[in-house]
C-alpha cells in the first residue's frame, strides 16, 4: 500500500514528508500542520497559545478551616507559595512519607497528588475530601474511577509551566551541543578549547508533542535558526521512523500513554542520525531505558539529557548517569518562581470555587 505522504516547505524548499510530520517556520509565520488540518494563527493556535492566570479577588475568609494535603515526593516551594496566599483558618501539609498516605487522609479536605498515586484506598479512608486538585498538568496516577464514584472533582492546572518547561528543554539541547559534563570535566583539568561542540543553527529539532510546553520551544528553537517539525502521538511506525531520521535533536513533550511507552525503543534509536541529541522532560517511561543504553554503548546517540526518569527520585549512583554523555537533572523543568505563582492562582481560584459552589476550573473528572 503506497504511503501518503504531503508537501512541507522547508527553508523555502519544497519537500515532500509523512503526514504525521508537523513543519513551524517562525519567519514570515508560515506554519504547515498534518495534512488536511485547520490552520489558525489566531490565539489559540498550537504556537501562539498565550497562557492566563487567574488572581481571584476579594477575601479568602471562605475557605474557612479547610485542610490541604500536599503528597509529592519533592517540589517543596510549592506548598509554601500555596500557605502564604491562605487565610490563618486554612492549613496545608506535606505527606510524611513515614505513614501510608491511606492513613492519614481522614481529615483532608483538598488533595494535591503531585507524583503520589491516589488509590481508590486512599480515596475511600479520605471521608472528607472534596476536591483533588493536582497543582500540575499530569493525572495518569489517580484513580478516576474511585474518585467519580464519590462525586469527587478532579482538577488539574495546565498552562502554568509551559514556559518553564521550554526554556530547560532548550537549556538541555545547548548544553549537550556544546558537550557541558566534557566542557567541566576539561576545566578541572585545566585544558583550554576543549571539548569541541556542534551549532544547533541551521539543525532540524524534532518535537514529539506539539502541546503547551512543545509550541513554546519551537518558538525559541526557530530564533536559533533551527528548523522545527513535529510528531504526533497518533503517528503510525512509518511516520516516526522518518520523523527520527530528519531529526538532528529529539526534545520529548508528550504525555505517557500506551501510545508512547516505549517510544523510543530500538527501532527508534536505529533510524536517528548517528550523534543524534535527546531530551526527555515529559516522562521517563516514553523512552526504552535499555534501548537508550544499547544506542550509547555503540556510540550512535551523541547526548541525552534527561529530566524526568523511569524511577523518581532516579539513583545518583547508576552508572548511567556517569556517561559525560548524559545530563540528568531533578524533574526541575516547571519548578520556577513564575511557574509555581501560575500554579498557585489555580488552586486558589478553586478552592473559593469549591466553597462558593461555582464551576471549577479545569476539570478532568
Amino acid at each position: 500500500m503506497r504511503e501518503s505522504r504531503s508537501s512541507l516547505h522547508v527553508n523555502h524548499q519544497r519537500v515532500h514528508a509523512p503526514r504525521a510530520l508537523v513543519l513551524a517556520r517562525h519567519g514570515g509565520h508560515r506554519i504547515s500542520l498534518r495534512a488536511n488540518a485547520p490552520l489558525s494563527l489566531g490565539s489559540e493556535s498550537p504556537i501562539f497559545r498565550a497562557s492566563g492566570t487567574c488572581s481571584p479577588g476579594g477575601s479568602l475568609a471562605y475557605l474557612r478551616s479547610m485542610r490541604l494535603l500536599f503528597c509529592g515526593s519533592g517540589w517543596a516551594p510549592i506548598v509554601e507559595h500555596i500557605a502564604a496566599r491562605l487565610p490563618a483558618e486554612a492549613s496545608i501539609r506535606s505527606w510524611d512519607r513515614r505513614e501510608p498516605l491511606a492513613q492519614i487522609v481522614a481529615d483532608v479536605d483538598v488533595l494535591l497528588p503531585s507524583n503520589a498515586p491516589i488509590t481508590p484506598e486512599v480515596i475511600d479512608a479520605a471521608v472528607k475530601l472534596r476536591l483533588i486538585q493536582q497543582p500540575a498538568a499530569g493525572t495518569e496516577q489517580i484513580d478516576r474511577r474511585a474518585a467519580i464514584a464519590r462525586a469527587i472533582p478532579i482538577c488539574n492546572a495546565p498552562g502554568t509551566n509551559h514556559v518553564s518547561v521550554a526554556e530547560l528543554a532548550l537549556y538541555l539541547l545547548l548544553a549537550l551541543a556544546r558537550r557541558a559534563p566534557l566542557a567541566s570535566r576539561a576545566f578541572a583539568e585545566r585544558q583550554i578549547g576543549l571539548p569541541l561542540g556542534i551549532e544547533l543553527a541551521g539543525k532540524t529539532l524534532g518535537i514529539i508533542g506539539m502541546g503547551r510546553a512543545g509550541s513554546a520551544l519551537a518558538e525559541r528553537a526557530h530564533v536559533l535558526g533551527m528548523t522545527v517539525i513535529a510528531l504526533g502521538r497518533d503517528a503510525a511506525l512509518a511516520e516516526r521512523l522518518a520523523f527520527f531520521a530528519m531529526s538532528h535533536a529529539i526534545s520529548i513533550h508528550c504525555p505517557l500513554t500506551p501510545e508512547t511507552r516505549g517510544m523510543l525503543d530500538t527501532a527508534a534509536f536505529a533510524a536517528m542520525r548517528p550523534g543524534v541529541l535527546v531530551v526527555n522532560c515529559a516522562r521517563g517511561g516514553v523512552i526504552d531505558r535499555e534501548a537508550l543504553v544499547a544506542a550509547l554503548a555503540a556510540g550512535h546517540v551523541g547526548g541525552v539529557g534527561l529530566d524526568v526518569h523511569w524511577d523518581e527520585p532516579a539513583d545518583p549512583d547508576d552508572p548511567l548517569y556517569a556517561d559525560p554523555r548524559v545530563i540528568a537533572l531533578p524533574h526541575v523543568a516547571g519548578s520556577t518562581e513564575e511557574a509555581f505563582a501560575r500554579i498557585t492562582d489555580v488552586v486558589i481560584d478553586n478552592l473559593g470555587r469549591l466553597e462558593r459552589g461555582e464551576p471549577l476550573r479545569h476539570r478532568v473528572a
